[in-house]
Formats: structure tokens, C-alpha cells, sequence
């Protein structure tokens, strides 16, 4: 059986499935996002706030997720570190329209940076600045500065502006770790 999984990956017809973690605060949209990259017939229509985690599975053209969606609430957030070692490649969501929680996206982003189980590992991070569509909210340029992602010299990350609820933003991101994944090592 092994001989013929292998034989399907190497022609492609196998998805290569991939752990994601998916991180941020507390109301910064992290459900929302992984709801609407779920094919259409699979979405939910009501999001309610994830207590602890939950799991999700969805599939794009090449790769098969597993999407831990971690909850941001500040007591659930020391979950996070048990399911480092399993991650093969971390989300963190910012709500840009927060400006008063930024300093407190920044310290989780550096304890997570700093923990023996991410921190050296070349592991994608991918940020989504989401909530764009809201009224004064920072730019993905002024997210990065704020959570000194320019400070990130050994793993690749990628920021996009996004606003979950319509989607918008979303595709850039998950095909630029798509093209991390798949160039990673198996």
C-alpha cells in the first residue's frame, strides 16, 4: 500500500495533507476566514466564537488542510503551544481595526516566535491584516510595523489585507502558503 500512496503523490493525483494552525486574538476573525475558505456547500452560516479549538478540513486544488482554529480569548490562549509540534504552517490573524490590542497581538506573535517548538523550524507564517473594510483601520504595511514582522529573518511570512466576511483577500494568502508547502521539504 505504501508503494502505491507514494506512486500517487509522485503523479499528483494524491493531496499532500498539511497541518495548519490558525492564531490571533480574540474576535480578530479566525473562523470566519477558515469558514470562507471552505468550499461553499461546507460553510456555515452562523460563526460563533471558538471555545478552546476546533477542527476543520478543507481542500484546495493541490493540498488537503487541517485547520486548527484556535481561540483568541485570553484564557484559552496557552492552549496554543500544545499544538505547535503538529503545525506545519501558522495563520495569525490581527484585527486591523483594533489599534488598542495591537501591543497585545505583538507579545502572543513573540511568545510564540520565541517557543522551542517554532523557533527553529522554517515554518510559514502567514498574516491576514483583516477587517480592512472597517473604518480607520491600519494598513497591512502598519500592521507589519507594529508586530515587527521585518524582525522575521528565518522563517517566510507573507501579510495580506483581508476582510473575512466578504472573502476579500483571502485567495492571495493561501496560494502564497500553497507555493510554501509545496516547496517545503516532505
Amino acid at each position: 500500500m505504501g508503494l502505491f500512496d507514494k506512486l500517487a503523490g509522485w503523479l499528483g493525483l494524491k493531496k499532500k495533507e498539511v497541518n495548519v494552525l490558525c492564531l490571533g486574538l480574540d474576535n480578530s476573525g479566525k473562523t470566519t476566514i477558515i469558514n470562507q475558505l471552505k468550499p461553499t456547500n461546507a460553510q456555515t452560516q452562523d460563526i460563533v466564537p471558538t471555545i478552546g479549538f476546533s477542527i476543520e478540513k478543507f481542500k484546495t486544488s493541490s493540498l488537503s488542510f487541517t485547520v486548527f482554529d484556535m481561540s483568541g480569548q485570553g484564557r484559552y490562549r496557552n492552549l496554543w503551544e500544545h499544538y505547535y509540534k503538529e503545525g506545519q504552517a501558522i495563520i495569525f490573524v490581527v484585527d486591523s481595526g483594533d489599534k488598542l490590542r495591537m501591543v497585545v497581538a505583538k507579545e502572543e506573535l513573540d511568545t510564540l516566535l520565541s517557543h522551542p517548538d517554532i523557533k527553529h523550524r522554517r515554518i510559514p507564517l502567514l498574516f491576514f491584516a483583516n477587517k480592512m473594510d472597517v473604518r480607520d483601520a491600519l494598513s497591512s504595511v502598519k500592521v507589519s510595523q507594529l508586530l515587527c514582522l521585518e524582525n522575521i529573518k528565518d522563517k517566510p511570512w507573507h501579510i495580506c489585507a483581508s476582510d473575512a466576511v466578504k472573502g476579500e483577500g483571502l485567495q492571495e494568502g493561501v496560494d502564497w502558503l500553497q507555493d510554501q508547502i509545496r516547496t517545503m521539504k516532505t
